[in-house]
């Protein structure tokens, strides 16, 4: 039966064996083949180059009969070389299935070599050589190579990949969110090496051998306490201090919502709406029935807090003055996210929600901080809110007091000439047809 067995696997690595032989001879044929092409192609240049030469020549040579074979070998490597056209292969390393194929591969190909193994021991046991292939030995220092390759792999996250994508904050609460962050890292990172260690470190060391006995350990209550205790605690310690840096962020005074500067930020598929707030740093009401195309956030002009709000294409606030952004939304949920701000707070339809943070980095000092002068703060959106969500962008500057104060000066109202005669003529329609239909009502009684 063994002797069954091991035909047939011989068998199905023969035939793998021939199959990659043929692929190799098929590869080689067609490289032979391009090399022909290359050479004629050469020798077309060769050709043409040299008739070029001779056409100096012409008046001298024309009593001689010459034959030029550059037309005939060039038509004939045009059409050699059009035999073979280029193919656009590049769909095919987009798919799904090609990668699935690879992994099937590679699957089989792990089963071969099981295989193969399989056999090289019964053949080892019909040579009568009884000690079979310590596969527990391998298994442990395949373990061992894993924690050396996975603890270069955290140093690696740790001083390329980490730079990459974290950078000093930019607004004051910023630090605080920074620093309870890097806190949970140390704390995690040293438990992950530790238990790591532990679990690759024991696998190697007590790999499986006949000449050890398992040794039975089924409870030990110091270990329970140890493991249950000061986890318990660690975990308390980051939700308390995560607690506490929230509460710090989000509660704040009335007085210090009165010192900051009031913004108000609409989300809208796909893009953002920005409001300023006038002399009196308040915004104007809003009613989604008075959305039109003139009106596109509903903004009720019969609020007098209203008619000295702009509105502006970007955002662009002082250093060192606190920001209040009121968050909503018009259609769906969307996310205010300043990623360099640590600000990140959800604009629901219908339900206005606040944010208050410092900025404390100009624009031009993060440039010079990053070493990049095209560098700007960005305000994306952190909800997946349809096609366009990639688009839901807007530019964010941090600047100097006095030219905040320049820049405000320079935007327009909102509520000029233009739009109250546009109100006006809207109002003018809306009550003619309300007379109009008190007039048909009339008649019709």
């Amino acid at each position: 039966m063994r002797l069954r067995k091991i035909n047939i696997i011989r068998s199905i690595f023969i035939f793998i064996v021939i199959c990659i032989l043929v692929t190799n001879i098929k590869t080689s044929f067609a490289q032979a083949k391009d090399s022909t092409i290359a050479s004629i192609t050469s020798a077309v240049d060769t050709a043409a180059a040299k008739t070029t030469a001779s056409s100096v020549d012409a008046h001298s040579l024309a009593s001689e009969t010459l034959i030029s074979t550059a037309v005939d070998t060039s038509a004939y490597a045009q059409t050699a070389l059009l035999n073979k056209p280029e193919v656009d292969k590049s769909p095919m390393f987009k798919s799904a299935s090609y990668y699935f194929l690879l992994f099937f591969l590679g699957c089989i190909f792990i089963g071969i070599i099981g295989k193969i193994l399989k056999v090289y021991e019964l053949s080892r046991e019909m040579q009568g050589k009884t000690t079979p292939f310590d596969w527990r030995k391998v298994q442990g220092i395949l373990f061992a190579i894993a924690l050396v390759f996975g603890l270069y792999g955290v140093y690696w996250c740790y001083t390329v990949q980490g730079p990459m994508g974290v950078h000093e904050s930019a607004s004051v609460h910023g630090e605080q969110i920074d620093f309870m962050f890097k806190i949970t890292l140390i704390i995690t990172t040293i438990v992950f090496i530790l238990t790591h260690i532990l679990l690759f470190g024991f696998s190697f060391k007590y790999r499986g051998s006949e000449k050890k006995k398992a040794y039975f350990y089924p409870h030990n209550n110091a270990v329970e306490r140890i493991w249950t205790i000061i986890p318990a605690i660690v975990l308390t310690v980051l939700v308390l201090l995560g607690f506490f840096t929230w509460r710090s962020i989000t509660n704040v005074s009335e007085a210090d919502q009165k010192k900051a500067l009031n913004i108000e930020v609409i989300g809208e598929q796909f893009k953002w709406n920005l409001r300023y707030a006038g002399n009196d740093n308040q915004t104007g009401m809003r009613n989604y029935k008075l959305i039109n195309p003139t009106n596109g956030l509903g903004i009720d002009f019969k609020d007098r807090k209203s008619w000295d709000d702009k509105l502006v294409s970007e955002i662009v606030i002082p250093v060192n003055h606190p920001i209040r952004i009121t968050i909503g939304s018009k259609d769906v949920l969307h996310s205010f996210y300043l990623p360099d701000f640590r600000v990140q707070m959800n604009a629901v339809p219908g339900m206005p929600t606040y944010f208050q943070f410092t900025p404390r980095l100009t624009t031009q000092q993060m440039r010079d901080k990053r070493n990049n002068q095209n560098y700007n703060y960005t305000l994306l959106c952190a909800k997946i809110c349809g096609a366009g969500h990639y688009n839901m962008q807007a530019k964010v500057t941090v600047v100097s007091e006095k030219e905040y104060e320049a820049w405000i000066a320079k935007q327009p109202l909102f509520y000029n000439d233009d739009v109250k005669k546009e109100l006006q003529m809207v109002e003018q329609k809306k009550a003619a047809q309300n007379n109009k239909v008190a007039l048909n009502t009339n008649i019709n009684r």
